[in-house]
This record gives structure tokens, sequence and C-alpha cells, in this order.
């Protein structure tokens, strides 16, 4: 009996470990945008196209690059499931057309909501989907789909707060907040990108093979499907960034060579933060591999974890600032719930 117990107990450390290594993704990729207001001079669509250089190219290639064993290679690895690397890559291009309105979705509802409203989506969707595309609906157990019922319910709760405080605060004050503020447009575009976002993990779950085995350790092992996925996103957000480029003349951004030491350092900073998310998530699934529930409902665990951080710079950003005791208290109760999300499915299973 005391040996049982013990093994409880460290499957319980395991278990825990991996969802603070998922947290500590959460927070940084929460942080991302934080390096991207140091950015100076450039228009919108030349740092993103550059933060994502690093964010969707140089750095998962670095994390895929851990999934390899010694004498073996990547390009060896895709070539042996080319139809499961493929639609990796697909749903990699669907996700990118998430990536460019997310952006949209801060800039019209701020970091706090727009994350919250648009991640929240992409929880549910992606947890959802992925066993459903996949062909693993048995994955869909009863503590997997109320986890995730829980996590759209502490969305709501946070989108009801934003509501509120769209009501309180005159225009003005919005516009103070969020400069160009506007709650109804910014529904529409926080659902689908949050819809279009969702093929993340729908893509991973795809390349889930992707990986050689036992010869590779199992907290990389979602690594080499995540540079699929990310190639695929770079691709989509490549053709906009240029397009932009373009439209509104601004190649010239790119010769700005006095500009390079801090533009670039920051556009770095801000890749990695953001890739620290799904290398975080790949760390933790290495801890998480005795819970089938879990290893199904960590996608929504690590979407539930960014809009509780993106909430947290929200109200570091003075995002809130301005709001009814009322508001603020929905606000915290819609988080509470997302916390509790994270672990609940574990408690039922």
């Amino acid at each position: 009996m005391g040996s049982g117990f013990l093994l409880v107990n460290l499957c319980d450390m395991e278990i825990l470990i991996g969802l603070i290594i998922i947290a500590i993704g959460a927070f940084c990729q929460s942080s991302c945008y934080v390096p991207i207001n140091k950015i100076k001079s450039w228009s919108w669509e030349s740092y993103w196209l550059v933060q994502g250089v690093f964010a969707w190219l140089v750095f998962p290639l670095f994390g895929a690059l851990l999934a390899v064993p010694e004498g073996r290679g990547l390009m060896e690895l895709y070539a042996a499931d080319p139809e499961a690397s493929l639609w990796t890559m697909f749903f990699g291009v669907l996700w990118g057309v998430g990536g460019l309105t997310f952006g949209l979705s801060m800039r019209y509802l701020g970091v706090a909501l727009g994350q919250s409203i648009a991640l929240g989506t992409c929880a549910g969707l992606g947890t959802i989907l992925t066993p459903v595309f996949t062909g693993n609906t048995q994955d869909l157990t009863t503590p997997v789909v109320v986890g995730v019922v829980v996590t759209l319910a502490g969305i709501a709760v946070i989108g009801v707060a934003g509501n509120m405080k769209s009501k309180s605060l005159s225009e003005e004050e919005k516009k103070k907040a969020v400069k160009d503020f506007n709650f109804t447009k910014g529904i529409i575009v926080a659902l689908l990108a949050g819809f279009m976002s969702a093929c993340f993990n729908i893509g991973l779950g795809f390349g889930e093979g992707l990986n050689f085995g036992e010869d590779t350790d199992p907290m990389f092992r979602t690594l080499p499907a995540t540079l699929l996925v990310t190639i695929g996103g770079f691709v989509t957000n490549a053709v906009y960034c240029f397009y932009q480029n373009g439209k509104n003349h601004t190649w010239g951004d790119y010769s700005q060579t006095s500009l390079y030491a801090n533009n670039i350092l920051f556009c770095a900073l801000a890749g990695l933060l953001w890739y620290s998310q799904f290398f975080g998530l790949s760390l933790g699934k290495g801890f998480l591999t005795d819970s089938a529930v879990l290893m199904t409902f960590s996608w929504c665990i690590l979407m539930a974890l960014n809009v509780t951080f993106s909430n947290v710079w929200g109200i570091i950003l003075k995002e809130w600032k301005g709001c009814s005791r009322q508001t603020i208290a929905v606000l915290l109760l819609g988080l509470v719930i997302l916390i509790v999300s994270s672990f609940l499915p574990q408690l039922l299973r």
C-alpha cells in the first residue's frame, strides 16, 4: 500500500511539473507583445514578418532538431510519412490566417479582451476538432468535454466583463485604453481568429507520429510537427506582409540598416517568447504521458493559461482602468474559472 501511495504521489508530482512548464510557456507567449512596442519606425507588416522569421522558422527549427537522434535527419523523418507531413503543413497554412486576424482582434479589443475571445474559441475548437479530424474521437472523454465547457464558460465570463467595460466607458476613455476600440467588429474578428487558430492543434494531431519513437525524448516528440505547422503559417503571413509592403510602399523599412540592431533584437525576443508556448507545451506533455485525459486536454490548458496571463498584462497595461469594481470582479471570476479548468479534467477522470 505504501509503494502504491508513493507511485500515485510521484505521478501527481510529474503532472504538476508538466502543468507548471506549460504555464511558463503561456506566460512567455502572453508577454511577446511587450518587446514589439520597442520596435522603432517600421510598419506593422515589416516587423510582423521579421519577428515571424524567428517565431515560425528559426526557433521552431532549433526545437525540432532536439527531437532528432544522432545520425538521423529531419528531412528523413518527413519523407518517411509525406502524407502526414503535408496535412500538418496544410493546417499550418490555415492557422496562419488565424494569426493575421489575431493581431486585428487585439487592435479592436486590446490585449486582454482580444486574446481572451480569440484564444477561448481556439481552445475549445482545437481540443474538440483535433480528435474528430484525426479519427480519434475516443479521446473525447467526459472529463475532456467538461473541461472544455468550463474553459469556454470562463471565456464567456471574461467576454461579459469586456461588454460591461464597453458600456461603462466613454468614447474618449475607450480610445485612451485601446486606440481603435470597436467591440462589435473586434468580437467578429476574434471569433474568426479563434476558429482558424484552432488549426494549429489539428495540424499537431496529424503530425503526432512525426518523430523517431523511443529514440526521441517524450518531451520533444511534438516539435518536428510544430515546425511544419509554423512553416505553413509563415507562408501565409509572408504573402500577406509582402502584399502590404507593396500596397503601403513600405519596402524601405528593410533598408533602414541603422535600425537593425534595435529592431531585429526585439523581433527576435518577441519570436522567442511566442515560440516558448509550444516548446513549453511539448516539454510539459512529456510529463503528462501517464494521463491520457490531460494529453488530450493539454491544448485547452495552454490556451486557458494564455488568456489568464494576457489579462494580467491587460491589467498591467491599464486597459481596464476606469472600469467599475463590478466589472473587475466579473473579470477576476472569469480568470478563476479558467485556472480551475486547467486541472479539473484530472480531478474528474
